[in-house]
């Protein structure tokens, strides 16, 4: 189903999260090619934008065919956010800003960015309604239910970022103290979708495609958002896409396929980064690739160790190879 964030057309209610050290142009380009509708960069700091930081440019180049996209932006200065979204607007192909709510990471907070605004509503008014009289582009804002389970200020925080402006706003539902532990609050969730009238994008323990139709479903929201159960998985975007359009479940993928992604997925990253840190990049996308994978243990380990593009595709190639064979004497 067809959706809209300002007057960008979304083609289906499947978005993928921001994940710093996750979402560079490599990995966005395969959950494309898996047909989630939206995807969003990996946080990009306001002030090494300022600073010409060659690092964080680089972070921000967009390939002609991952549209519709945005890049979320971070910072604690409204000079410096608005700077950063400047630059988004009028110097990159992104087809949306938006704006970092939600960072749990001490890093972050300590500079007043992230969660910090979550305590709060005025100062979230304040920075969202700086950055959307500045650029053209359609703004978001990426959040979570609160600060602890003390400050839950999530409709009061949402309807801040919609009355200064933003077109869409998403929403992880732990607050900053829960990190990534415990489980998601649908209900808060599903407060804020009913007091919002600009889009709604609920994020946090949508692990399959029957959870994403679950969550549509109870809370109301427009779209999904879908972070760590796409790590090693983008086929879960696909099926998820499908089970929402279709309600039929697509089957899971072979071992070959999911290997052949992995090893798509290793090249382009090589190919953004180069040979030296694309790979040593890989080593963790690799873990999520072969997780539930039988026998995998000692090949994890091995691309652990491994330096090279060439040496991690012949470690892949040799699991294949043991796994057929496995399979062939089953037969």
């Amino acid at each position: 189903m067809e959706w809209k964030i300002g007057d960008v057309t979304i083609p289906n209610q499947v978005v993928v999260a921001p994940m710093a050290g996750v979402t560079n142009t490599a990995f966005r380009m395969i959950c494309k090619e898996f047909n989630a509708g939206l995807v969003v960069c990996e946080m990009i700091s306001d002030r090494g934008i300022m600073y010409n930081n060659q690092k964080t440019l680089d972070m921000i180049n967009v390939d002609a065919k991952e549209h519709p996209m945005s890049i979320q932006i971070f910072g604690g200065s409204k000079e410096t956010l608005v700077q950063g979204a400047k630059f988004i607007d009028q110097k990159t192909d992104a087809d949306i800003i938006d704006i970092n709510m939600g960072c749990p990471v001490n890093k972050v907070v300590k500079t007043d960015a992230g969660s910090k605004w979550l305590l709060d509503p005025n100062k979230v008014y304040e920075m969202v309604s700086a950055v959307t009289s500045a650029v053209n582009k359609p703004v978001t804002v990426k959040m979570r239910t609160g600060w602890d389970e003390d400050h839950i200020y999530a409709v009061e925080n949402a309807l801040m970022a919609e009355k200064a402006g933003a077109s869409a706003v998403a929403m992880h539902g732990r607050t900053r103290k829960q990190m990534y532990q415990g489980s998601a609050d649908w209900d808060v969730l599903k407060a804020v979708a009913d007091k919002l009238t600009i889009p709604f994008m609920g994020n946090g323990d949508v692990t399959t495609p029957q959870k994403a139709k679950e969550m549509l479903d109870y809370v109301g929201c427009d779209a999904v958002m879908i972070g760590r159960a796409a790590e090693g998985n983008p086929f879960m975007l696909k099926q998820t896409a499908h089970y929402l359009e279709t309600g039929e479940m697509l089957p899971d993928p072979s071992v070959e396929e999911t290997i052949k992604t992995a090893k798509e997925h290793l090249h382009r990253l090589v190919g953004i980064k180069g040979d030296f840190i694309g790979p040593r990049e890989f080593r963790g996308q690799a873990a999520y690739y072969l997780k539930g994978l039988r026998r995998s243990a000692r090949t994890k380990a091995a691309l652990n160790e491994a330096d090279t593009e060439q040496e991690m595709i012949d470690i892949f190639d040799d699991f294949l190879e043991k796994t057929a064979k496995r399979n062939a004497t089953r037969v």
